[in-house]
């Protein structure tokens, strides 16, 4: 089943919040594993907070010694596998990334923000070395503002695009609502919309970055 692996070295950038974002959205007509392999296990965290669906599930406490385990046991009983980890040169980010069928770098958009990025995508290339082909992976754009596009979101994302760097169409909004999770737990659909402005928006967000994903997927597979 496909794993799609959630990596980034620099924090603050919604790592976590696009794996559980997307996670849930998977969830909603399909079996998810999400695998909590930060050493911060902030997945785990919002767990704990409880309402997600029933075909969620969380496996955490995961580090190089049982990564692969981790990922191979979850493939066997889940449709989706999303593993969010810590996106530094180790063995577990290597492990992920090389188990992985499509790698998200989530990235704000500042020239600071994508020259981190860029370790996450030498240990792409390192891991599709070792696999002996190209490891599919994309720059998931976070926290954007969902009614202007910024001058450095627009010169980033012509720099990545000169580079030959791929990225997704769809962006992670700014969003009340994906912050609202983190705090009340479940996923979008669990939220109270006369609570949590603008939840409607962020739904469709969702939604959007849920089958582009699985596009980009489609297209590895039939490839």
């Amino acid at each position: 089943m496909p794993v799609i692996s959630m990596i980034s070295p620099k924090g603050g950038v919604g790592k976590t919040t696009a794996a559980v974002v997307l996670a849930t959205e998977l969830a909603a007509s399909h079996s998810v594993t999400i695998i909590d392999a930060d050493p911060n296990q902030p997945v785990k965290t919002w767990a704990e907070l409880g309402r997600h669906a029933a075909r969620l599930k969380v496996i955490a406490g995961v580090n190089q010694e049982n990564i692969t385990d981790a990922i191979e046991a979850a493939s066997a009983e889940s449709v989706f596998v999303v593993v969010d980890v810590e996106g530094t040169a180790s063995l577990t980010a290597a492990y992920a990334v090389g188990m992985s069928d499509f790698v998200l770098v989530p990235c704000q958009g500042s020239t600071l923000d994508a020259r981190q990025a860029t370790k996450a995508l030498k240990i792409i290339r390192d891991a599709g070395r070792l696999s002996g082909g190209q490891k599919p992976h994309a720059i998931l754009f976070t926290k954007t503002n969902p009614a202007i596009r910024t001058r450095n979101l627009t010169h980033v994302a012509r720099q990545l695009t000169k580079a030959g760097i791929p990225a997704l169409d769809t962006e992670l909004n700014e969003r009340e609502a994906f912050r609202s999770i983190f705090s009340f737990g479940g996923g979008l659909s669990d939220l109270d919309p006369s609570e949590v402005a603008n939840l409607d928006k962020a739904k469709a967000n969702a939604k959007a970055l849920a089958k582009e994903v699985m596009d980009r997927i489609k297209e590895v597979i039939s490839s």
